[in-house]
């Protein structure tokens, strides 16, 4: 196995479609010679060049309307937004074109293609590029959504959502790009619609996604040293959403914890709360309890950012306290 960052499987995970179907083409804004603003995908242009990574105008617009119009005509193209806020510039290609097209046209067009995009907060860049954008996807009928939190399910899921049929909303996290792991040597495929028990527990369930999941995970390394057991689960795709190792593991904690970025309504814990409430309801023990952020704007000043963010210590204290509380 290789190590490596969570970036450079980015580019890894790219390059090793793009080698295995010349079909595959990546388009955005610096993504060619340049390497893309967050420097994920370095080395594409020089091994592919420029007929297969091409730079774009600063419009979400062309570059998502590009990338329709490739992807009808036998393409599978990969496009990238810089930020995930930027989505709502091409909400109405997004939500109205691209996740309804194979469905309108009783599947005579489908549409191959992945939407990339740097996604959450916890780098200070304020409230307009900072937000977690994946529950807006996961609202629209249609859309895959993707959120891996380690190297290796970056390229593992990558590879997935460029084969699938269907057009996949893939959200790379920005305050994961530096962390480290290892990726299986060779090609890497993860199903989408795989959740992956992050760390094995026995009195409670922890679901989280992206930049949560290692923060989870050390929540639960705080609370085992007070003897409480956490199982935390990596829900990585929202969308397919795999209930059965959610329900599965509710079946044995009797207790459910969902830890979210996004703002607290509507956010993707809901959906899981309902679905545990209405699946799972006659194994629990514990009324069910959502971690979020606040129905905020996400501060760009660091004190408030953090504060607004759900923490290890705000995770684990949660816990603590509901455990005691349904003692």
């Amino acid at each position: 196995m290789a190590e490596l960052t969570y970036r450079a499987a980015v580019a890894a995970g790219i390059a090793q479609e793009m080698r295995r179907d010349p079909s595959v083409v990546l388009i955005g804004e610096d993504v060619g010679a340049a390497g893309g603003v967050f420097k994920l995908t370095e080395g594409l242009f020089d091994e592919f060049g420029p007929d297969r990574v091409r730079d774009t105008p600063i419009s979400e617009q062309a570059i998502v309307g590009a990338a329709m119009g490739a992807a009808m005509t036998g393409l599978r193209p990969i496009a990238e937004l810089m930020f995930s806020d930027f989505f709502a510039v091409s909400w109405d290609m997004v939500a109205n074109q691209i996740a309804k097209t194979r469905y309108m046209t009783d599947g005579q067009v489908s549409l191959p293609l992945v939407l990339r995009t740097a996604n959450g907060g916890g780098l200070r860049f304020g409230a307009q590029h900072s937000q977690s954008v994946e529950n807006w996807a996961m609202a629209i009928p249609g859309l895959k959504v993707v959120a891996p939190s380690t190297p290796a399910d970056v390229v593992g899921l990558l590879a997935a959502a460029i084969r699938d049929p269907d057009p996949v909303v893939f959200c790379e996290h920005k305050a994961l790009f530096a962390d480290k792991g290892e990726v299986p040597d060779g090609e890497h495929v993860e199903p989408l619609g795989t959740a992956r028990i992050a760390r094995s527990g026995t009195d409670c369930t922890i679901v989280a996604l992206a930049a949560m999941v290692p923060r989870a995970v050390e929540a639960a390394t705080v609370l085992a040293a007070d003897g409480v057991s956490a199982e935390v689960i990596d829900l990585r795709s929202l969308v397919p959403l795999d209930t059965k190792t959610i329900l599965d593991s509710v079946a044995r904690t009797s207790r459910l914890f969902t830890v979210e970025e996004n703002p607290r309504l509507c956010g993707w814990g809901a959906e899981i709360v309902s679905i545990v409430g209405d699946e799972g309801f006659y194994g629990l023990d514990a009324p069910l309890v959502r971690i979020t952020a606040p129905q905020v704007p996400l501060p760009a000043a660091a004190a408030l950012e953090d504060l607004a963010m759900p923490s290890v210590e705000r995770i684990a204290e949660t816990v603590r306290r509901r455990l005691e509380e349904a003692k």
